[in-house]
């Protein structure tokens, strides 16, 4: 299928700087509709939900059509998808939610590929409960998961797995079915930290294996907040403190105070853009973002091999994204030379490549880098070969000037 790129930017009005974007994992532009259909929602009419006045109605509308929405894009039912501010405010109320259940005795397992969002919340609730944690390792050479010592972390007394669907740092797709196989067959339950993942794959929770997956729509166009999709029925199991007169329905038990319907309608928007990324003759919504998805990985693919053949031209360059599967994003350091520094220097020549540790402390320290932090360049549907070379040529200029 065609991916026409130019007609896709001209929805990003963003773009019109000039500023070649690799600032993608961090959160990527927005086109125009996303900030439309926010504006259209907040300028209403527009009140608190109910059925009575248009106002009321226009909030319950926005209510519905984005649980529609983030039902086709994460393939949960409607009413297991949570609106939240954020991923990392999502899986910290719910990991307080189901620690409720724990106690001494009972294991939780994390990994070291994850962002901290994935693992912090987990590790403080199994210690405020009493119960152990065990970690999954990785192997800082090729960023794959050790599926050893995921062998060794699972035992009867595991109760939930923590893993990522792709690390946000430097890319790595881990086996994460395998992972969510091996969980339940010790009865633990599998939550999957799609907020990488989800901007670069359509989210497939049975080829996954997940119970939960979290993302967050501001890395695939959309605006900021949080959404967690998982199993209805098993959003009944557990019961997040929340004030006495509110819903305890599911999913609203889980979502705490008025929701932004501005929001929620922008990040319905984002998914219907990228359901018209590649337009056919698919007859659902999730048909079509599947086809859009498949375009999207197509293009970044071939500029990630543009991008990787650049950089290994390049004396000086390590690049630690190195995993048989993963993402258009690539961590860099520069051994004698502080990554800051190129970040730096890239932008002032209009390449907006981030610095940093981005969250991901336990990949980073084992990654080993001796820097306080890698460069990352993270390509989007946006991303275009211009851009790319733009960047490569930028960092070239910096590896030479020793000035």
């Amino acid at each position: 299928m065609t991916y026409d790129v130019a007609a896709l930017r001209d929805h990003f009005p963003s773009l019109a700087s000039g500023v070649a974007h690799f600032d993608g994992p961090g959160g990527t532009q927005t086109p125009t509709m996303v900030g439309e259909a926010i504006m259209a929602t907040l300028t209403g009419p527009l009140s608190n939900r109910g059925t009575v006045g248009a106002s009321e109605r226009n909030a319950d509308a926005a209510v519905a059509a984005f649980r529609a929405a983030f039902a086709d894009l994460l393939g949960f039912p409607a009413d297991g998808i949570v609106y939240g501010r954020s991923a990392t405010q999502l899986t910290y109320d719910v990991s307080r939610a189901i620690a409720k259940t724990w106690g001494p005795g009972d294991e939780v397992v994390v990994s070291r590929l994850d962002h901290d969002g994935n693992v912090r919340p987990w590790v403080q609730a199994a210690e405020a409960a009493g119960a152990a944690v065990r970690w999954i390792d990785i192997d800082p050479q090729s960023g794959e998961l050790d599926l050893d010592s995921l062998g060794d972390a699972l035992t009867p007394a595991t109760r939930l797995v923590a893993i990522t669907g792709a690390s946000n740092l430097i890319g790595t797709m881990p086996p994460v079915r395998v992972v969510s196989d091996a969980a339940h067959a010790v009865g633990a339950l599998v939550y999957v930290d799609a907020v990488h993942y989800a901007a670069h794959e359509l989210v497939d929770p049975v080829a996954l294996g997940a119970d939960m997956v979290v993302c967050s729509p501001y890395k695939f166009l959309g605006p900021h907040c949080g959404v967690l999709g998982a199993d209805p029925a098993l959003l009944e199991r557990f019961w997040p403190d929340k004030l006495l007169p509110s819903s305890t329905k599911v999913p609203e038990r889980y979502e705490l105070g008025t929701l932004p319907y501005e929001t929620l309608a922008g990040a319905t928007a984002a998914v219907d853009f990228l359901a018209a990324i590649a337009p056919g003759d698919a007859t659902t919504r999730r048909e079509q973002l599947r086809r859009s998805f498949s375009a999207i990985d197509e293009h970044e693919r071939a500029l990630r091999e543009r991008l990787e053949a650049g950089l290994a031209a390049l004396p000086g360059v390590v690049v630690h994204s190195r995993a048989a599967r993963r993402t258009p994003t690539l961590l860099l350091s520069l051994p004698g030379r502080r990554t800051r520094d190129a970040y730096l220097f890239l932008a002032e020549r209009d390449v907006l490549a981030p610095a940093g540790q981005f969250y991901a402390y336990e990949p980073y320290r084992r990654l080993g880098i001796d820097d306080d932090g890698g460069l990352r360049l993270g390509l989007a549907p946006y991303s275009t070969s211009d851009d790319v070379d733009r960047a490569v040529s930028a960092l070239a200029e910096f590896l030479a000037d020793r000035d």
